[in-house]
């Protein structure tokens, strides 16, 4: 059985102690810092689509997908290795990984490029 505990106060922090002390020999424990909102998934997106709208990115449109992928390629400072068909491959990272603090990041990157590139926001990108 999976549980997940949030540590929000002291009887999540006590519960969790117990749920540890009761576990089976063979299970894992994570402690990690919590991963990225629904809010601010909506809020990428939405960014993410204003920018696919309104940006040529060296003579190509890219839809919401490829722009997620370069951006967090960019904030990420990944590399790029040979493929397996005479291509190249991002090493990339899921967003639905990302801490909160990451995906701040990500969505000020998309809006620091949007404002440099004259995109019009949507109600929902700001």
């Amino acid at each position: 059985m999976k549980q997940l505990f949030i540590m929000a106060h002291q009887e999540a922090r006590r519960r969790a102690v117990s749920a540890i002390q009761s576990a089976p020999d063979g299970y894992v424990v994570q402690i990690k810092p919590p991963t990225r909102t629904l809010e601010a998934n909506a809020a990428m997106w939405a960014a993410l689509n204003d920018v696919a709208a309104q940006v040529v990115w060296h003579g190509r449109k890219l839809d919401a997908e490829s722009w997620k992928s370069v951006f967090s390629a960019s904030l990420k400072k990944q590399d790029v290795v040979p493929g397996l068909h005479n291509d190249f491959v991002v090493l990339g990272q899921s967003t639905r990984n990302m801490t909160k603090s990451e995906m701040s990041d990500l969505i000020e990157l998309i809006h620091a490029f949007g404002c440099e590139n004259s995109v019009k926001w949507s109600d929902e990108g700001l």
